[in-house]
């Protein structure tokens, strides 16, 4: 297993842990994953919420959450750190200007086009960072989009990119036809994605790693999209269940004792898809059933809180502490599929011996007598 190299940023084993909000993925999970070899990722979504003061200042507890999480989990591993943002809140360009003032190693962009980005960090005067830029896409066409926007008006391209497939949990970057009748394979998808974005590893000269995500779970799945070009993984659902998650034991609890029909799509008031696992909360909300709420701030752009049936980050929040009554659990497709509760060194161990095991069996070589 090749290690993971964005840029000048080296990291032993190609596994990257999806970033999972709210309050999910946090410093505790993130620093487990990195001192096993991989890039342990913060979620900002939401993450001043446990702020006292985050209904009355939310950017300002949005920011001091950032900034506690990203200090903490660097007191508890020299690994490398990430932090995923969703450009869909409203005050993403705060949090990603915090990490990088955090100096935090690598930036996930999803939920909207980074299209402003390089701008925002150039007019703040840390154009000389070394945080890695990473767009998350779910298409070879939005990859094409944002690397022929940051050449032409930056001459400068993202440093990785992360594919989000359409098995992947929570909110997604497809129509809702994608996830049910016309699921594209993930390895596909990640040829698609390699072959448009090597034009731009030529002009600019330098490697641009393609880390796939969605459906991913076992070390044979891992072997198989890196067959496909892809150079690291990303996975999320695998980690909730380790005693290093940040979420409550309720809320992982949720995933041992779901079954494979219990994972489906709804409609989220953010106006994606997501994927999450049924319970009771989500069979009232399929009835029309409405959760009223006041909104004192505006955490989504997408987000038309006069209207939504519900508050989504009140509604995520609420299932991470353990109030599974009043919220629900976003989760991959294959979160069924969990079975205990481990530790983070004991995930990358199975990942890594199914790793090795497939790759053996593809040395192999035949003996005829």
């Amino acid at each position: 297993m090749n290690p993971l190299k964005i840029g000048n940023l080296e990291v032993r084993l190609p596994i990257v842990q999806g970033g999972m909000g709210v309050a999910v993925s946090l410093s505790g999970l993130a620093s487990a994953v990195a001192n096993e070899g991989g890039i342990g990722v913060i979620s900002a979504a939401g993450i001043g919420m446990r702020e006292p003061d985050y209904i009355k200042n939310f950017r300002e507890a949005n920011r001091r959450g950032l900034r506690n999480e990203i200090q903490k989990a660097r007191s508890l591993t020299d690994g490398a750190i990430g932090l995923n943002v969703m450009l869909a809140l409203t005050d993403h360009e705060d949090l990603i200007l915090t990490a990088i003032e955090e100096k935090i190693d690598v930036i996930f962009m999803g939920a909207g086009l980074p299209l402003r980005i390089p701008s925002l960090i150039a007019h703040s005067g840390m154009e000389n960072h070394q945080t890695k830029l990473v767009a998350k896409i779910s298409s070879a066409k939005a990859a094409k989009l944002i690397f022929q926007h940051w050449a032409n008006k930056f001459n400068y391209v993202p440093d990785a990119v992360a594919l989000e497939g359409p098995l992947a949990g929570g909110h997604l970057g497809f129509k809702k036809t994608e996830l049910t009748d016309q699921i594209q394979p993930l390895s596909k998808l990640t040829r698609e994605v390699v072959a448009v974005i090597k034009p731009f590893e030529d002009i600019f000269g330098k490697e641009i790693p393609v880390i796939a995500g969605g459906g991913i779970y076992t070390g044979k799945d891992m072997f198989d999209i890196m067959e496909a070009g892809a150079k690291g993984v990303k996975m999320g659902t695998r980690f909730v269940t380790t005693f290093e998650c940040d979420a409550s034991d309720i809320f992982k609890e949720s995933y041992l004792t779901s079954k494979e029909e219990d994972i489906i799509i709804i409609d989220s008031p953010v106006g994606l898809p997501g994927r999450v696992i049924k319970n009771q909360f989500v069979e009232e909300i399929l009835k029309g059933n409405t959760k009223p709420f006041k909104c004192p701030w505006k955490c989504l752009t997408s987000c038309n809180y006069q209207e939504a049936p519900y508050c989504i980050a009140q509604v995520l929040y609420n299932s991470a502490i353990g109030k599974m009554d009043e919220g629900f659990a976003f989760a991959g497709s294959n979160a069924f599929k969990a079975t205990k509760i481990q530790h983070v060194a004991e995930v990358f161990e199975e990942l890594i011996a199914e790793y090795n095991f497939e790759a053996a069996k593809k040395q192999a070589v035949p003996v005829y007598g």
